[in-house]
């Protein structure tokens, strides 16, 4: 840290060395990160002391154990050679030295030379002390002058009359010298000569006021060097004195006078006595009085007294004085002509004259024009080098900004900048007017940033003002200054780049600058100002309340400096009311706004009609009285805001940027009046404002957002007036708008949010899209997470929220959603305390969710919170609401659901009357009349139910009747209505008898049923009457149709009410009697008024208990049991199952689930059997449970038996067994429960013959025969049973008998399964994700989970019965089957899961943010096509290990190959989009991914198929395969069949050019699969030595010289090899040569030299067969003579081939890094240079070569001199038999085929000779294309082996 670096490593604890990859690495790159740092430090911990020196041999530290420890050790031998810096630290860390100053020593001690160890070049040293070498100037003194007065001054006799005259040319002599050489001593010697002298004059002596004038000008001059002011009182006094002694006329007293003047200027200066100043004016008044025109030194004193007048100017004021100073500058710069020494000092004063001047009157511009011209010459001048230069040009540039101040001419700020920069390098450190123009410089830079909004003048000027500020300590006159500019600069750059810390430091500084201005300072108001504007930013970022009190208090003081007559009187006043307008907006205080509004309409008294700034003083009034109007409810306060805004938009011109703010402000009044007063012109005035804001507000405005936002509110209260679609429509879509432009962080982004969740809301509302409900639901948890428990709009997002969850809890039924939105409305209601005007709203919401939440659970606690809710929302709804009625009607709705549930007769009268209230309060025309007169008919009908009273059920007619009449067919009240009236038509019915009123009835309930749609509320209640209705027309008719209708119709009713539902108990009952009257024998017909129909009114209307009507149900079904016994009708056995399963459902406490199972059903009688401390009456009930349960499963055998259904039989057992779980041992019927039991057992034994239910069965009978007794019921039954299941034990059937034991080898077959498993496991990826679970399974996990599973044990199963020959082929298929696996290829993004992320837990159950919602969609996509396992490269490689990494690496491209699929996500590409615009098709790890697999899936960002393409593989669809083509460049059967090998590798390669890796090694290593080779993965090395170590591989085992066709950079690796991968692009072609002919056009149009033969071929029309496989050896070998061939091992460089032999020449081949390549070879005999381009570079030459036409090559850097000139270089053709390939001459003979290709043109390397027979080649930047001279000159080439490095 003191060395100022953020940052450091060390290799204790800067590795994991638990993981092995990121071990591999670091090593990798341990010797790079050392090179690239930025300094290393040496701890030498066995070094105490080392005292340093730069001699030989001299270092000193105890060498007694030998040198440190350090410098043996291994690994420091990098960290001492990598880094350039290094220092050396001893073992208390003080600092010895550093490596550059210690090389000697370290050569000494490491044998390593200097040079290495420094990196510098050797003559560093010697020129480095030559450059540092000081220049001392010469001075010359007046030594010999200065000696001789001396002589002549001693020479003299004390008391000799001469004497004082020697003393006083000595002491004059001594001064001069002290004045030129600043020597002080003289200066002492001098007042000690003169002092002496004057001793000698006396009073009266006629040269003593020489001597005192001399004595005064000496004693000055001392001051002026020692700032003594004795000395200058006794100058004056002395001068006093002088003048005395020379009255008027005398001619020194010229010179007394203005020596006089110049010491009380001085004392002045000093003390800053007016007196001496004037005093200093009079006297040069007078000396100037005794200077002529002619006087020599009449220009100085006109000088001189005009900077008295100056001074008397700056400290009164009086402009006579300045105006004096300027006229006395003039005359002096009139007697110093051009020439003059002085003119250059009297053009720059009067420039600074005039220019004080223009800062006393800035209307007079030519005043400040005169200053810069006087300037500019003073400056030409002073030249440079001259001393006073930089005041020049300080003043100069001054000027230049005070007139960009005036002018606004950016040329002037520029020149000012520029002559400021030069003044500033005039003033080093030290100079006393450094910080002056530091100062100026910074204000000017200042300046230029706020003109032009660069962000470096603003970060310059800080800079600057930094430096002045530590040239200005705090008791400077200056400081202040400087701290208050370099606030405003750090306040400027916060504005633009948002710094926070600039602002803290600003307001730091603006306190500082505000401690040192005095109370009445003329800039504490600018001070105070600045301040409070800076601490409102900051309160504008941070809200914190103490900065806006502060700011409110500055502003305040502010003001008060500045009366109403200051200039910035008015901003001050809206700088204040801007902030007291926040702080009323925070803290609600009314004297704030109250205070705002005043301070505002004192602000535009100050602007008169046609003033500036009147218009946007008008606008903030009446946004200020529109608060109070929010505040209040004044309706003046708004009619006012509308009136200004009108005003102000007059006032604001069409072209105005600012005129959309106007707009939009006054629709906002106009909406608030609207909201207030109900007027609909006003709101569609302030629609149409609002769309007129929003076509001038530029979209790119910061405000645009909430212009749309406006505009979307107000069409979304046209909608809610008008219901017009459009409205709501457009609302919409500008609410989206406005939300897009307000991104997360925005501050109203929940406002946003919020709003258009409504919109979407109101939409579902009227549309019913249940789309729009979702988007609402999500929009409103959003804004909810945005707004946290502080928020004061929490309780509407709550509230809102609610509401959509209610709405599609009303849609979907999902309890869940019902019970968020009451915890919802709850925490709303916390939030809406007493007194809150939506209070009333919310606990009407909440009653309404409490009461939906019973009608599904029936819990009575929900219903009766739900009535007080609606009591209080009743009392807290104002007098006169319009929603007054629906509060009534749902109070009335409560209350009679708990008359149903209590059947208190006071709720229902209560409920009676709230609903005539409600009937009163909805008139005729009125949309919701028709539920009132509803709702009061089936009230009506349910007091005539309890009382009798007739005249209810006759108004429940009438009123039942004219609700129908205001219900069209189409009306959602319309079914309920029809089956009200129905039901009290069927109430009236049962007391009068009358037919007609159940015919009426039976007519309204069938059109009831066909209205609602299925599982509707109404439609039950429908289905449910109608069938009564049915059963009673029965019952009266004997019309069996009507009773079978009347079964089906209670069986739908009774499938609309599940398990749980309240009305479930009083279907079961209806449907019991139907049941019961359908299966009994034909029964006594009693008439009209018969017993079973009473008893069943009665019973299904008021039901005692549910265990009578399970009693009734379980009675039916025993008697239906008895029928099926009878005639064995499988529909009667079904019927009975059902009444028994709903008997057990209704003797069973506490509600049950809505999916209940037989299964379920039995755990819980059983958990009933199990409690304790039960009474008689509950073990009564259980009992009969029990007996329940025991009965549907004997039904179940016995439909198993009649259906041969194992599944009915399983349930059987499972059922009997919970029924032997719940009776004890003592139980009467336990044994009936194992006798039945067993049948079971032994029944599914005789179907699959399994030997443990036999013995299960046998077990059973045994026990039950222990508990009965001989001879008693049942006892011979369980003999005869037992005596049954034994025989079949000892006599099994030949189907069961034994297992077959000849398998293969008698291996046992668990055995063989895991052996195969473990076979197939190794050629799958070691971790897969389990895509059921989301569990990360390695291989013995991934086995576990096959052994566990279903097709394993089917696996067991079909095994015993496979052929023998066929069941190893039965395990392979299915063992592969299961560990089918998906692939995943995508782009890394933000988030992705690791292996440790993801270890150990479901994938599911995690969060779905970033990587691991792409991971879980993955393998849902995975599951949903019914594969188990899925891969992912994030998670599914432990890359800790470097093992596991490099075998993965290795084996990628075989698991994407033997994948089963292969899920590619492109994340970038919309469901519209193309690969053209994907990113995955240029990176480098998805080149094998697209390659590998066979099947592959594109899915786009919303992870939906690829433009919805709906095969199962993409890569057979042609379309997909001819879009793949143009994104890649690569042939269709590359895509669909490619084979990993190195054919043709430069193809390979140029398919991974275009392509790039995060990890820039990664570029070779997601090629070894394309490849199939296999190298080590080496973290940490260089892109350029893994591509290279590919390229060497590839050629090492095909000898494919096709990779050596590219240009570029060449790779450090091998000059043979790139440096990119990029340079394997498509090449161009070079300009065609100039002695080409034209027919070589037409050859080369590849970069390879295989690709040219291929197409030659195809221009000869050859085999195509031969163009689509690897090349081989051509059978030619019957024409050449007998030749030795050479093998890889027996070849050396520098072999020479004949022209006949070479199809024998030796493949090529790369060893210990050097390519031995075959070749022929042409000698280059010329080389010129041609052309030449810097910029790109490039150089391009012209060649000759032995054999070759000339030819012109571009370099990309320059030949160097002794290459050319020593004739190294060679232009070569790589040579493989390949080449040579079949041809149209195939039976020529050899020497012609060899002619015939060396005759064609190729392309050449470039080779330069190296020493001991070794080349290299030469990188060019395009194709050196090169045509042999003519087919003569083949023969004479040169063939060779060449090894190129």
């Amino acid at each position: 840290m003191k060395d100022s670096y953020k940052w450091l490593r060390i290799d204790t604890c800067c590795i994991d060395k638990r993981g092995s990859a990121e071990l591999s690495e670091t090593i990798n790159s341990m010797y790079r990160w050392y090179q690239n740092a930025q300094i290393c430090y040496v701890y030498l911990n066995d070094v105490s002391k080392w005292t340093f020196s730069t001699k030989k041999d001299d270092d000193k530290f105890d060498k007694s154990s030998g040198w440190p420890e350090w410098f043996v050790r291994g690994w420091t031998l990098q960290e001492l050679i990598a880094p350039n810096e290094v220092k050396f630290f001893n073992k208390g860390w003080a600092h010895i030295s550093n490596k550059r100053r210690l090389a000697p020593t370290l050569q000494r001690i490491t044998g390593i030379p200097r040079e290495v160890l420094t990196m510098i070049p050797r003559d560093y040293i010697s020129r480095k002390r030559t450059e540092s070498e000081p220049i001392r100037p010469q001075h010359i003194g007046h030594g010999i002058n200065v000696s001789r007065k001396r002589v002549e001054s001693e020479r003299f006799c004390p008391g000799r009359i001469s004497q004082d005259i020697a003393l006083t040319n000595l002491a004059r002599t001594l001064h001069a010298v002290s004045q030129q050489q600043r020597k002080i001593d003289d200066m002492d010697n001098a007042v000690t000569l003169f002092r002496a002298a004057l001793k000698l004059r006396p009073p009266g002596h006629p040269g003593r006021s020489s001597s005192l004038h001399w004595l005064a000008l000496c004693l000055s001059n001392r001051y002026d060097s020692r700032r003594v002011i004795v000395d200058l009182e006794e100058a004056i006094m002395l001068g006093h004195t002088a003048l005395e002694l020379r009255p008027q006329g005398h001619p020194g007293r010229g010179a007394s006078l203005y020596n006089l003047a110049c010491d009380l200027w001085k004392r002045f200066q000093e003390h800053a006595v007016m007196h001496d100043l004037d005093e200093a004016i009079n006297l040069q008044h007078a000396a100037l009085a005794l200077h002529p025109t002619s006087h020599l030194h009449r220009s100085s004193s006109l000088d001189s007294l005009a900077i008295y007048l100056l001074n008397r100017y700056d400290n009164n004021g009086v402009v006579a004085d300045l105006t004096d100073a300027i006229i006395l500058r003039r005359a002096a710069l009139e007697l110093r002509p051009p020439g003059h020494p002085d003119r250059g000092v009297t053009l720059y004063n009067l420039a600074c004259d005039l220019w004080r001047r223009f800062q006393r009157q800035t209307v007079r511009h030519d005043f400040l024009d005169e200053a810069i011209s006087l300037h500019r010459a003073a400056l030409e001048l002073r030249p440079q080098g001259h001393a006073d230069r930089s005041s020049s040009l300080h003043n100069l540039a001054l000027c230049l900004s005070n007139k960009y101040n005036n002018q606004g001419v950016v040329t002037n700020l520029e020149e000012a900048i520029m002559h400021g920069h030069a003044a500033l390098e005039l003033r080093p450190q030290g100079h006393s007017l450094r910080g002056v123009s530091l100062y100026n410089l910074a204000c000017d830079r200042q300046k230029r940033f706020m003109k032009l909004a660069e962000i470096h003048d603003v970060d310059k000027a800080i800079e600057l003002h930094q430096a002045a500020l530590e040239l200005r300590p705090p008791e400077h006159p200056e400081h202040a200054s400087s701290l208050h500019w370099l606030a405003l600069c750090l306040s400027s750059r916060y504005d633009g780049q948002g710094e926070v810390t600039d602002l803290e430091e600003a307001i730091t500084l603006g306190h500082a600058t505000l401690e040192l201005c005095p109370q009445r300072d003329l800039g504490r108001a600018v001070s105070l100002y600045n301040l409070a504007c800076n601490l409102w930013r900051r309160f504008q970022k941070q809200a914190a309340k103490h900065d806006l009190d502060e700011a409110v208090e500055l502003y305040r003081a502010a003001l008060e400096l500045r009366p109403p007559e200051h200039p910035d009187h008015s901003s001050s006043l809206r700088s204040l009311d801007l902030c007291l307008l926040h702080r009323y907006d925070i803290q609600g205080v009314v004297a704030d706004l109250e205070e705002a509004i005043t301070l505002r309409r004192s602000a535009l008294k100050l602007y008169p009609l046609g003033h500036p700034n009147r218009g946007v003083t008008l606008y903030h009034l009446a946004e200020y009285l529109r608060r109070r109007f929010e505040k209040w409810v004044v309706t003046q306060d708004l009619e006012d805001a509308i009136k200004l805004h009108r005003e102000a938009l007059e006032l604001c011109p069409s072209w105005d940027p600012r005129r959309f703010l106007s707009l939009d402000s006054l629709a906002s009044c106009l909406s608030d009046r609207y909201n207030n007063q109900g007027l609909v012109t006003d709101l569609e005035e302030a629609v149409t404002l609002g769309r007129s804001a929003l076509q001038l507000c530029h979209p790119l405005h910061p405000r645009r957002s909430v212009v749309l936002f406006n505009v979307a509110s107000y069409l979304q209260k046209l909608f809610r007036k008008q219901a017009a679609r459009d409205d709501l429509d457009m609302a919409i879509e500008l609410h989206q708008a406005a939300l897009e432009l307000r991104p997360t962080g925005h501050p109203d982004r929940p406002s946003s949010l919020s709003s258009l969740a409504l919109c979407l809301s109101n939409k579902y509302s009227s549309r019913m899209v249940g789309a729009d409900l979702e988007q609402a639901v999500t929009l409103g948890r959003a804004a909810l997470e945005l707004r946290p428990p502080c928020h004061p709009d929490r309780g509407q997002s709550l509230y809102n929220l609610a509401d959509y969850l209610r709405m599609r809890y009303q849609e979907q039924a999902m309890t869940q959603d019902l019970d968020e939105a009451i915890e919802l409305y709850r925490a709303a209601s916390e939030l809406y305390r007493s007194g809150h005007p939506n209070r009333f709203l919310l606990l009407d919401s909440l009653g309404l969710c409490l009461s939906s939440r019973y009608d599904n659970l029936g819990g009575v606690a929900d219903l009766e919170e739900a009535l007080t809710l609606r009591r209080t929302a009743l009392e807290l709804r104002p007098q006169g609401h319009p929603d007054c009625d629906v509060s009534f009607y749902n109070l009335a709705s409560d209350l009679r659901k708990r008359f149903k549930k209590q059947a208190a007769r006071d709720d229902l009268d209560e409920a009676i009357k709230l609903y005539r209230v409600t009937l009163e309060l909805r008139p005729f025309g009125h949309s919701d009349r028709s539920s009132s007169l509803y709702s009061l008919t089936v009230c009506l009908s349910d007091r005539y139910d309890h009382q009798q009273v007739v005249a209810d059920v006759e108004e429940a007619i009438l009123l039942g009747r004219e609700a129908i009449t205001l219900c069209p067919p189409a009306h959602p009240v319309r079914g309920a209505a029809l089956s009200s009236l129905a039901w009290a038509l069927r109430t009236r019915f049962q007391k009068q008898f009358a037919m007609c009123d159940l015919q009426e009835a039976i007519e309204l309930l069938r059109m009831a049923v066909e209205i609602p749609p299925p599982k509707d509320s109404h439609r039950s209640l429908s289905l449910h009457l109608l069938a009564l209705c049915l059963s009673d027309r029965y019952d009266n008719q004997r019309v069996v149709g009507d009773l079978e209708e009347a079964i089906a119709l209670g069986r739908a009713a009774l499938e609309l009410h599940p398990p749980g539902h309240p009305e479930r108990n009083l279907s079961l009952c209806n449907l019991a009697c139907d049941l019961w009257t359908k299966f009994q024998k034909p029964p006594n017909i009693l008439g009209p008024c018969r017993a079973n129909s009473l008893r069943r009114a009665i019973s299904v209307l008021y039901p005692t208990s549910p265990s009578d009507v399970a009693s009734s149900l379980f009675e039916l079904s025993l008697h239906l049991w008895d029928r099926f016994q009878q005639r064995a009708m499988i529909t009667v056995l079904d019927e009975a199952i059902r009444l028994a399963t709903y008997a057990l459902e209704l003797r069973l406490p506490g509600p049950c689930h809505r999916d209940v199972s037989l299964e379920q059903l039995a755990i819980s009688v059983r958990a009933w059997a199990q409690t304790l401390g039960l009474n008689s009456a509950e073990l009564f009930v259980l009992d009969t449970a029990v007996e329940n349960l025991h009965a549907l499963a004997n039904y179940l055998r016995a439909k198993s038996a009649t259906q041969l259904a194992i599944v009915d039989l399983n349930e059987a057992i499972t059922l009997h067994r919970h029924v032997l779980q719940s009776r004890s041992p003592e139980h009467p019927n336990r044994p009936s429960s194992l006798h039945d039991l067993a049948l079971c057992l032994a029944d599914r034994f005789r179907q699959q013959s399994a030997a443990t239910d036999l013995g299960e069965a046998i077990a059973l009978e045994q026990e039950a025969l222990r508990l009965l007794i001989p001879g008693g019921p049942g006892y011979d039954v369980s003999r005869r049973c037992l005596t049954a299941y034994l025989q079949m034990k000892i006599s099994p059937p030949v189907s069961v008998t034994a297992s077959n034991t000849s398998g293969p080898a008698h291996i046992d077959v668990v055995r063989a399964i895991r052996g195969v498993a473990f076979e197939i496991l190794k050629n799958t990826p070691t971790w897969l994700l389990h895509t059921q679970t989301g569990m990360l399974c390695n291989r013995d996990a991934q086995l576990s989970h096959f052994m566990t599973s279903q097709q394993y044990n089917q696996l067991l199963s079909s095994y015993a019965t496979c052929n023998l020959d066929q069941r190893m082929t039965l395990i392979h298929t299915v063992v592969s089957a299961y560990f089918q696996y998906v692939m995943l290829s995508h782009r890394w993004g933000e988030g992705e899961p690791s292996l440790r992320d993801v270890e150990g837990q479901s994938i599911y159950d995690m969060s779905k943010m970033g990587g691991l919602g792409k991971l879980q969609t993955f393998c849902l996509c995975a599951c949903e096509r019914d594969y188990l396992w899925a891969w992912s490269d994030t998670c599914c490689i432990d890359k800790e290990s470097s093992a596991e990494l490099q075998e993965s690496i290795g084996s990628m491209f075989a698991w994407y190959r033997r994948s089963a699929l292969t899920i590619v996500h492109l994340s970038d590409i919309p469901d519209t989009g193309s690969f053209d615009a994907s990113e995955w098709f240029k990176r480098g790890w998805t080149l094998q991914e697209l390659l590998a697999p066979r099947c592959v899936l594109f899915y786009t960002q919303s992870w939906s198929l690829y433009k919805n393409l709906t095969s199962s593989n993409h890569k057979t669809d042609v379309a997909v395969l001819e879009e793949l083509g143009r994104a890649t460049g690569m042939e269709s059967r590359f895509l669909t069949n490619f084979s990993p090998g190195m054919d043709d590798a430069r193809s390979r390669l140029q398919w991974a050019s275009s392509r790039c890796t995060t990890r820039p090694e990664d570029i070779a290593y997601c090629l070894f699969g394309i490849f199939n080779l296999h190298l080590p993965v080496l973290y940490g090395e260089s892109a350029e030595n893994a591509l290279g170590r590919l390229l060497a591989e590839i050629v090492s085992q095909s000898g494919d010289i096709s990779v050596l066709d590219w240009v570029g950079e060449p790779s450090p690796f091998h000059s043979c090899f790139p440096a990119h991968i990029a340079s394997y692009q498509p090449l161009s072609l070079p300009p065609a040569q100039s002695h080409a002919e034209e027919q070589s056009s037409t050859v080369i149009q590849s970069p390879t030299q295989l690709r040219v033969l291929q197409r030659l071929g195809r221009s000869l029309s050859l085999s195509l067969q031969f163009l689509s496989h690897p090349l081989k050896r051509p059978n030619i070998t019957r024409h050449v003579p007998t030749a030795r061939l050479q093998t890889p091992d027996s070849y050396v460089p520098g072999d020479v081939f004949e022209f006949h032999s070479l199809t024998e020449a030796p493949l090529p081949r790369f060893i210990n890094r050097r390519l031995m390549l075959p070749c022929v070879s042409h000698q280059v005999t010329m080389v010129q240079l041609k052309s030449t381009d810097p910029h790109a570079p490039s150089y391009t030459y012209e060649i000759q070569a032995c054999g070759l036409r000339p030819l012109e090559i571009a370099l990309p850097s320059e030949l160097e001199h002794a290459t050319v000139s020593q004739g190294t270089l060679q232009l070569v053709r790589p040579w493989h038999w390949q080449l040579l390939g079949p041809s149209a001459k195939l039976h020529a003979p050899v020497e012609e085929q060899l002619r015939f290709t060396l005759g064609r043109p190729f392309n050449a390397l470039l080779l330069t000779q190296l020493p001991h027979n070794e080349y290299k080649r030469i990188a060019s930047s395009t194709l050196i294309t090169a045509h042999p001279i003519s087919s003569t000159v083949i023969p004479r080439s040169q063939f060779g082996v060449f090894s190129i490095v």
